[in-house]
């Protein structure tokens, strides 16, 4: 694999993103998260969990890894790797996948874009349009980008590059009103565009791509800007009427209303995609033929059944169950939550959780203990609230 990125760069003490500086003037909480200074809040998670389900939200995600694969054989040596189809993924759509290791483990969730760039023709010389090099987008976790970029560098063929685009920062404007306010700062850009879109815009002498996704269940967009033009894009994104910065705090609570797993606490590599209820990101053609790391060790449980599987659970009362917290059926405890809090969209408390696969169908009622107390809690469908994407009529 073409070598153009030096893992032992990074440091291990806190730095600061493009935006350090833009946060600190709007009066963000800055705190340590994923190796980075950032901020958890600004006037209140509560406040800024409400106005992105409203109106719509800045978030500052310049913490993720955004990564290039390139070259002729680039979908084929992802393949090998991650248990999604990629070679029918077309120009310009992304889609959610895992990087999976040999024990059927997860070694992070991610988004790939097909990036393969249209090459305009050129009638004086005598060019026709066509497709670039093949190329795919991938936007890795913050906290594993490291672990990713070497596992890659490690498994992808000589003949493939892999560019690790850190002087790139990453905005995710998000919300009912995201789509509204971006089109007014930059017109007939996204009015085609339907949720996984992703397109290239010079927005004056600023390069972007521009994914229509998120992570907060609301519709919404991802714009990837080189680094130094990245606070006059916030600046401009934030003069909307509809917008404001919103924090960490939000992220993580919409995040969990709308049943989406966050790596290291819902997903790890001790947990496989079918205890993971990720299914769906096994193309189904590609988990019957395999071909891709892991899959020897996600068909078996896909046989035999998982042991336990990711549930989420409805808690009475008003006391919300963190991670960690334990549930129980009867006498016996049957699992471990992972992800929990208030939410602030239903008024109550609500959580993640695996639990033994027997008790993991919707209305099995359970109870959750929380400082000593054993609260009643039963099994939900997920999301808690419901996605919002922007799918087309």
């Amino acid at each position: 694999m073409s070598e153009e990125i030096d893992t032992d760069e990074h440091i291990e003490e806190t730095g600061t993103l493009p935006l350090d500086d833009w946060h600190r003037r709007k009066g963000a909480r800055m705190v340590p998260f994923a190796g980075y200074h950032m901020p958890i809040q600004y006037e209140g998670i509560v406040a800024e969990h409400n106005w992105t389900r409203e109106q719509a939200g800045l978030f500052d995600v310049s913490h993720m890894g955004q990564l290039l694969v390139s070259g002729e054989k680039a979908a084929e040596e992802l393949e090998k790797l991650l248990p999604g189809a990629i070679a029918s993924l077309k120009p310009g759509r992304t889609r959610y996948s895992l990087l999976m290791a040999e024990d059927g483990g997860i070694l992070d969730d991610l988004m790939v874009t097909n990036a393969t760039p249209w090459i305009e023709a050129d009638e004086e010389a005598g060019i026709e349009g066509h497709w670039g090099e093949p190329a795919y987008y991938l936007v890795v976790n913050g906290a594993m980008k490291w672990d990713d970029i070497a596992h890659l560098r490690e498994h992808l063929d000589d003949d493939v590059t892999l560019t690790h685009m850190d002087e790139h920062a990453l905005l995710a404007l998000q919300g009912p009103n995201a789509a509204t306010a971006l089109n007014r700062v930059m017109r007939n850009v996204i009015d085609d565009m339907i949720f996984m879109d992703s397109v290239t815009h010079d927005f004056g002498e600023w390069p972007l791509r521009i994914t229509r996704s998120g992570y907060t269940g609301e519709d919404g967009f991802e714009i990837s800007i080189p680094a130094e033009f990245a606070a006059s894009l916030a600046d401009r994104l934030c003069a909307e009427i509809e917008v404001r910065p919103i924090g960490l705090g939000a992220r993580d609570s919409l995040r969990l209303e709308a049943g989406l797993p966050l790596y290291g606490h819902d997903i790890t590599e001790e947990t496989d995609p079918v205890s993971a209820d990720l299914l769906f990101a096994l193309t189904k053609k590609r988990r019957e033929e395999g071909g891709w790391m892991g899959h020897e060790a996600v068909a078996k449980v896909l046989a035999d059944g998982p042991a336990q599987k990711r549930i989420g659970l409805d808690i009475e009362g008003r006391m919300p169950a963190r991670e960690g917290a334990l549930v129980y059926s009867g006498a016996k405890q049957v699992g471990r939550v992972t992800s929990g809090g208030f939410s602030p969209t239903l008024e109550r408390p609500i959580a993640m959780a695996y639990i033994d696969t027997n008790l993991a169908e919707e209305g099995t009622e359970l109870e959750v203990e929380v400082r000593k107390k054993r609260l009643p809690a039963k099994v939900t469908s997920m999301p808690f609230v419901p996605h919002r994407y922007h799918r087309g009529n």
